[in-house]
């Protein structure tokens, strides 16, 4: 293996993270890795939680894929065991824990989803119920002696909830020193996370100590903002852009972000070199050039990075022409309605799968992000229903009111066809079947 020189590989490992702790210690491992030919160990856990990877942890899977590239071996772990228990970081109540059966599933699609990043064929791939699943109740005694209450009382999270008399299982104490044993099961050189891991990636140096190991060195790495420019990004917030997610849906969201986020997308994300990333600075700063323009080149970078570029070039030509120009698109989801039916709105919505249930389409309606042939609407027990060749909105089949002798009642309007849109990125053509 022909290394590069370890205070060019420290060089290169160091840029765009948080912290390294300490950077002594990780430029002294370089440098006995190239002495003795021997690449280190980088660990990085994953909590399969949920099964889809957003954007935001491409920051970290980047960084991990940085490490193969120098030569390193990188170890993916999957937490299946620990799932079990629920990180409780920058958690204000407990956690809920999955089943092993659920951890699993999540976890293969996980894999599947971070090979956009890694390099598969050079990746191990460790669960850690291999090491935890085994462990007997002394084990796990012996282990929690080994840190103190008071230790674990300075993380933030936990910190808070004590003095907020808020619930704290004993479980979740256990959480840190089971993430710190897989260290320690690893043999880890090297240890990855965010900046809402540093506590329990500080563990596993302790812990590594106390069995007798050197301690990992902690490289954290930042956190990035969701589409709504405040809270880091979760599919639980609704601010994510999945890996997973449409080339349309990509690229839509990407143009959602708020215009203080576009720098730091493209830096975290693109991992541009210096001399384009000043030139991104330096048009920010231009009161002639429009931000519009540079999210479209990156919403265009993202799609072709997780996608293909023919698939940018359609997303971004579908957005100018949907969003730019006020125009429908042209392929857009057929809902057929068939005599006899009589569908609310709420029904149409969840029938077509665009919601995940009645009650979302029931919020969607309140908040007025739904719209009919362009107005919005703020009552879910609109109906629609087939008059003649036509399909007619009713908005109240409660309140008789005389229309001839067709026993239509309040209603709105009746058209051949309606078409509904949801959010900024969702469409629906609503036909007589």
């Amino acid at each position: 293996m022909k290394w590069l020189p370890p205070e060019k590989q420290f060089e290169i490992i160091k840029r765009r993270t948080v912290e390294v702790i300490p950077e002594e210690e990780l430029l002294e491992k370089l440098k006995n890795s190239v002495e003795k030919n021997e690449p280190l160990r980088i660990k990085l856990g994953c909590d399969p939680s949920a099964p889809d990877l957003h954007i935001g942890h491409s920051v970290v899977l980047g960084k991990l894929r940085q490490f193969q590239e120098l030569g390193h071996r990188a170890i993916l772990v999957i937490g299946d065991f620990t799932a079990m228990i629920g990180d409780p970081s920058g958690k204000s109540k407990t956690r809920p824990a999955l089943t092993a059966q659920e951890t699993r599933a999540n976890a293969e699609t996980y894999v599947q989803q971070a090979g956009r990043i890694l390099d598969i064929e050079k990746l191990e791939i460790r669960f850690n119920s291999e090491w935890l699943a085994g462990m007997t109740f002394t084990d796990v005694i012996k282990l929690a002696s080994k840190y103190t209450i008071a230790r674990m009382l300075e993380r933030d999270d936990f910190e808070k909830r004590y003095k907020g008399e808020l619930p704290i299982s004993i479980h979740e104490f256990l959480y840190p020193l089971a993430q710190a044993f897989d260290s320690v099961a690893l043999e880890a050189d090297v240890e990855l996370g965010g900046t809402d891991q540093k506590f329990n990636l500080l563990v596993g140096r302790n812990i590594q100590v106390e069995y007798g190991q050197r301690p990992q060195v902690i490289v954290t790495n930042p956190l990035l903002e969701g589409t709504d420019g405040i809270q880091k990004m979760s599919k639980s917030l609704d601010n994510y852009i999945a890996f997973e997610d449409s080339p349309e849906d990509m690229f839509g969201k990407t143009m959602s972000i708020p215009d203080k986020l576009i720098e730091k997308y493209f830096d975290l994300l693109l991992a541009l070199d210096t001399g384009e990333m000043a030139g991104i600075s330096a048009s920010l700063k231009d009161p002639d050039i429009n931000p519009m323009i540079l999210k479209k080149r990156l919403g265009w970078e993202l799609v072709k990075r997780y996608h293909s570029e023919d698939a940018a070039n359609t997303a971004q030509n579908n957005f100018e022409r949907i969003f730019s120009k006020g125009q429908i698109p042209e392929d857009i989801p057929v809902f057929k309605l068939f005599n006899g039916d009589d569908k609310t709105i709420v029904d149409i919505l969840f029938e077509s799968g665009l919601v995940s249930s009645k009650s979302e389409a029931r919020r969607l309606i309140i908040q007025q992000a739904i719209k009919i042939d362009g107005k919005p609407i703020n009552n879910y027990k609109i109906t629609f229903k087939i008059i003649g060749d036509k399909i007619v909105l009713i908005e109240d089949l409660q309140t008789p009111q005389t229309d001839g002798d067709t026993g239509i009642v309040s209603t709105i309007s009746g058209e051949e066809l309606y078409i509904i849109k949801i959010g900024k990125r969702k469409w629906l053509k609503v036909v007589i079947g």
